[in-house]
Parts: C-alpha cells; sequence; structure tokens
C-alpha cells in the first residue's frame, strides 16, 4: 500500500494518524525521477510532519511485506554473524600471542633463577635407614645422615645411585645419572652400521655359531630355561687378519638392533695406576644399564696377554686390567642381556684364565675362505660395480689362492683403478686378471701367520 504525503491541506497529519504511520515501519522515498530507485533510510515522521509547510518534495511511504522483513532481517543477522567470527579469530590470534608471551615469560624466569640460584653437591647413596633418611658420602668424603625431597621417587634412591645434595641442608633434591667416562661414551656411540649375513660370504658355519651364542639368548631365553641349561657368557673369534672378524661383530649388533659398545683393547690402558680397571668396570655398568647391550673388545691379545711373574711396572698395570676383566665376567648374569665378543689374531698369545669356560665358552675360528668362500666374497664386492660382458669369476678366484676377504675386496677396488686408467666406465675380465695378480705379487710381502687351533 502506498500514500504520497504532500503539501495540500486536504492532507493534514492528525496524531491518530501519526502514530498509526509511525508503528508501520515506513520507508520514505524521494518522488524524484532519477532518485526512484535509489534506497533511503527511515526518516523521522514527526520531524516530517513539522516540515511540511516547507517546500519539500513529494515523499512516498511504503510498508514492507513479510518476506521483505524476513529477508532484512536474514541480512542483518548474517552481516552480524561474518562480524562475530572475525571477532573470534582475533580473539584466537590474541590468545595465543598471550600464550607465546607467557612462554617467553617463563623461560626468562628459569634463566633468572638459574643465575640467581645455589649450586648442589653431589653425593652417592649408602644406605636407606627409614622411610625419610638415607646415609650419603659427599663428593668431598664425609658421610652425612640426610633427609630427601618429597617429589623424589624413594624407591629408586638404591645403594650406588648418583644424587644431588643441598648446600645448607643436605637434603636430597633429585637424582643424577650415572657416572660415565667420555672414553665409554665415545664408546656407545659407535655405530653397527647396516651389515646383513647375506653380506658375508664363505662364513655359514662360523655365521651359525655366533648367532647360537649372542642371538639365541637374547631373543629366546626361554628355550635355555626349559631345557634347563645356561647360556654362553661370550664368544672369542679368532684368525688371520681380513678375515671378517670385525664384520662378524658388527653383523650380529645390526641385526638385533642391540646397543653396540666398540672396544680398542689398547685405548683401555692408562699410565695411571688403576684408571684402566676403573674403566673396565665402567664399560660393564654402562653396558649392564642400558640393555640389551654387545661389547666388542677387539685386539683382546693387548690386554689378555699371558701373566709372568717378573715384568715391568706397566706389565704389572695390565695384569690388573685383566683381572679386573675377568673379575667382571664371572659376575656376569647368564640371562642377562649383555653378551660380549672378543676378537684376535692371536689365540696362542692369551691367557688361559681368559679362555676357561664360565668366562668365553665358545672358540671360533674365522679362518681363509677356500676356493668356494673366496667366489662368494668376490661376488658380493662386485654387485654394486659396472661390468663389461661377463665375468669369469672362477678364473679369477683359481688365481686368488691365500687372499682374505679385505684382499678379495682390494681386487675389486684395482680392477676399478684399471678402468679409471683406460677411461672406461665398466670393468672387463683384463681388469679382474691384472688385478688379482697385483694382490697375489703384493701378498708375498706379508709373513704367514701361525698358531695352534684352540
Amino acid at each position: 500500500m502506498v500514500h504520497t504525503v504532500g503539501q495540500s491541506s486536504n492532507h493534514h497529519i492528525t496524531p491518530r494518524y501519526l502514530s498509526v504511520v509511525l508503528t508501520a515501519r515506513y520507508v520514505l522515498k524521494p518522488q524524484s525521477l532519477h532518485e526512484r530507485d535509489k534506497p533511503t533510510s527511515s526518516i523521522d515522521f514527526r520531524r516530517y510532519a513539522n516540515s511540511l509547510d516547507h517546500d519539500t518534495p513529494p515523499l512516498v511511504a511504503v510498508i514492507m511485506t513479510p518476506e521483505e522483513e524476513r529477508q532484512a532481517a536474514l541480512d542483518s543477522y548474517r552481516q552480524k554473524l561474518i562480524e562475530s567470527r572475525e571477532w573470534e579469530a582475533k580473539l584466537k590470534n590474541l590468545r595465543l600471542e598471550i600464550k607465546d608471551l607467557q612462554k617467553e615469560f617463563d623461560r626468562t624466569e628459569d634463566n633468572i633463577k638459574a643465575l640467581q640460584s645455589v649450586g648442589q653437591i653431589i653425593g652417592e647413596v649408602l644406605k636407606q635407614l627409614d622411610d625419610e633418611r638415607f646415609i650419603v658420602k659427599a663428593s668431598s668424603g664425609p658421610r652425612y645422615v640426610v633427609g630427601c625431597r618429597s617429589k623424589v621417587d624413594k624407591e629408586k634412591l638404591k645403594q650406588g645411585t648418583r644424587v644431588a645434595l643441598d648446600m645448607t641442608t643436605l637434603t636430597i633434591m633429585r637424582m643424577l645419572p650415572r657416572e660415565v667416562d667420555p672414553l665409554v661414551y665415545n664408546m656407545s656411540l659407535e655405530d653397527p652400521g647396516q651389515v646383513s649375513f647375506a653380506g658375508i660370504g664363505g662364513l655359514n658355519d662360523q655365521i651359525r655359531e655366533l648367532r647360537e651364542v649372542i642371538e639365541l639368548p637374547l631373543k629366546n631365553p626361554e628355550l635355555f630355561l626349559r631345557v634347563g641349561i645356561k647360556p654362553p657368557k661370550g664368544v672369542l673369534l679368532y684368525g688371520p687378519p681380513g678375515t671378517g672378524k670385525t664384520l662378524l661383530a658388527r653383523a650380529v649388533a645390526s641385526s638385533l638392533e642391540t646397543n653396540f659398545l666398540k672396544v680398542v683393547s689398547s685405548a683401555i690402558v692408562d699410565k695411571y695406576i688403576g684408571e684402566s680397571a676403573r674403566l673396565i668396570r665402567e664399560m660393564f655398568g654402562y653396558a649392564k644399564e642400558h640393555e640389551p647391550c654387545i661389547i666388542f673388545m677387539d685386539e683382546i691379545d693387548a690386554i689378555g696377554g699371558r701373566r709372568f711373574s717378573e715384568g715391568t711396572s706397566a706389565d704389572r698395570e695390565i695384569q690388573r686390567t685383566l683381572m679386573e676383566l675377568l673379575n667382571q665376567l664371572d659376575g656376569f648374569d647368564y640371562l642377562g642381556k649383555t653378551k660380549i665378543i672378543m676378537a684376535t689374531n692371536r689365540p696362542d698369545t692369551l691367557d688361559p684364565a681368559l679362555l676357561r669356560a664360565g668366562r668365553l665358552d665358545r672358540k671360533i675360528e674365522i679362518p681363509l675362505p677356500n676356493e668356494v668362500g673366496r667366489l662368494e666374497i668376490l661376488k658380493i664386492h662386485a654387485q654394486s660395480i659396472v661390468l663389461d660382458g661377463d665375468i669369469d669369476f672362477e678364473s679369477v678366484v683359481k688365481m686368488s689362492d691365500g687372499l682374505n676377504g679385505a684382499d678379495l675386496r682390494n681386487v675389486v677396488t684395482e680392477a676399478g683403478l684399471f678402468a679409471i686408467k683406460d677411461y672406461r666406465d665398466s670393468i672387463n675380465q683384463d681388469d679382474f686378471n691384472k688385478a688379482v695378480r697385483k694382490m697375489a705379487e703384493a701378498k708375498k710381502l706379508e709373513g704367514k701367520l701361525e698358531y695352534q687351533k684352540l
């Protein structure tokens, strides 16, 4: 319904009519041709009624239908919803900023406390008197009866546990990890690498014996309990140099995914009395705390040689180191997850006490490979190289009598160098023949190692 309101005297706006108009939600539009389609905001009818005497253009009052009111309400709701979501996004960003600032504040507060805090004393638990009191030995030497902080788990405070003591009250504040010598820690960083038994040729029997001693007790200890026997503690690998003793130990550690300690026996010997024995104790203690663990001691003849009644002070220090090693081997738990592998190319020089049953229960000889073994090793090393046609590896193997696994790997390397010298990208049969002859000549310079089989 449309009403036109003008300045004629016949159209006076009475209060009753004005009341009806105000409750009808009019929308007034100027009745001019160029502004007819332009929307205008609602106007105050009271102001309009007072201005009828002035020269104003006639206006049209339009009453909105229910459908138009519904659409206007929806548009208003949609606009408010968009504004609400914008404010929610801003609020979320502000909360994230507050959270970051809180973290920065906590970190700064911790740094300030660290700068203002007093140091603590390192001690060792000797004995537990009751639920609240412990006898501890401070690093300076004296012993004290002290209390324990409520947040510290008292069940873990066993004899020998390293703790931090308050500087004033000597109260146990926290537990500390076991003290580890830097040399032992560097041993634990040794990575056995991705070595598989498939990459070892000519040692099938030796691999089977080694896995029976090391792998089987770690994976299936219930088999030994069921039969009623005790698994071996360790194994000795002996044989000429370059036959794969270290490679076998790495393959075992890699297949089991255990911790691996590679110990160079000559590095254990220290010039100060007692330091070598202490290093042996820490090494075995670290292995027991990080089970399952495999300790590989290469060149064990450096500290495991026969003991003599006469000798210098250095010889006596080596003997003390050997006695500590024997003591640690005797203290091993049979079903523990710590195994030891020793390797040497001089088994005839080892002390009989080290070789007796109960310490090194199995001795595995790693001999020079025979013709079949050399063929397997040569094919393994030739898998990753570029070959020119078919290579007769059997003829190469027949010329490689007396070569070990390391020599055969060097044969492949020398053949590749011959190909590089001739500006070729592949290795042919002639390169292998020249390489194996060169290695056979160099092998004559090495002395032949003779030892009695254990």
